[in-house]
């Protein structure tokens, strides 16, 4: 059942969300050379703590950690590790939860480790393009396929390979609500789009092709041709006056 959010439950899912924003500015901070995933993880548990709010991730569904913690070809879902060691040149996708008053937001980032190469840059700005377009679509009226259309078309453009594989969703109460919102289109098919509704919307992109693969921990995605990826997303809410991203500071 997808369910509209009322003016005081999306306020509390602003506040989830501010607190994920700190999470990204302050694990991205300490992201160096030298500096392992579990490090990072211990600074998003920090922040949840001071904030008096509880992490999503942890212990979904036996996941281990605070958030995720993707570097490189990991596509998604990647475990914080002290034998994970950031590198100069590396990419790293950090996914952060946060619940406050039994409400939900969810977020990620993807950003350099020191300097990178191009196609790397290139990367991560049409990733984070696409989904900048796509939170546009998020209004009253429109249709699921519109949001995918956006992410799918950019993708196409700049190519490269678009995971199908793994998908935005409904939030709130839960982490996962309905609807499931697929990266791809067609514009103008699927769900209406109504006011109440609150989506996290999060394109995951390949430099190579979409292709994925999932380790043997069970949780770890990464790219079937060993190539890099990136991923951004936004809790959005879309309200009578268009979409409001409620996971910026």
């Amino acid at each position: 059942m997808i369910t509209r959010k009322t003016a005081e439950q999306i306020a509390y899912m602003r506040a989830a969300g501010r607190v994920v924003a700190e999470v990204h500015d302050r694990v991205r901070e300490a992201s160096k050379p030298g500096v392992s995933t579990a490090q990072l993880d211990a600074v998003a548990r920090d922040v949840l703590a001071a904030r008096g709010a509880r992490s999503n991730f942890l212990n979904y569904h036996g996941f281990p950690a605070t958030i995720c913690t993707s570097p490189n070809d990991v596509i998604v879902h990647g475990i914080p590790r002290d034998d994970a060691i950031l590198a100069e040149g590396d990419i790293l996708s950090v996914d952060a939860g946060a619940i406050i008053e039994g409400w939900h937001a969810d977020a990620a980032i993807t950003f350099p480790i020191g300097d990178v190469d191009d196609e790397s840059v290139r990367l991560m700005d049409v990733t984070r393009r696409s989904l900048d377009e796509a939170l546009k679509q998020a209004v009253d009226g429109n249709r699921l396929g519109d949001i995918g259309w956006a992410v799918e078309s950019i993708c196409l453009d700049a190519g490269f390979g678009l995971v199908r594989e793994y998908v935005g969703h409904g939030i709130g109460t839960a982490m996962h609500e309905e609807p499931q919102i697929p990266n791809y289109g067609p514009a103008g098919r699927g769900l209406k789009i109504k006011a109440g509704f609150v989506l996290a919307i999060e394109p995951m992109i390949n430099a190579g092709t979409g292709g994925t693969r999932l380790l043997d921990d069970g949780w770890t995605v990464v790219t079937a041709d060993g190539s890099r990826s990136a991923h951004f997303e936004h809790t959005v809410a879309v309200t009578e006056d268009g979409p409001e991203v409620l996971t910026l500071p």
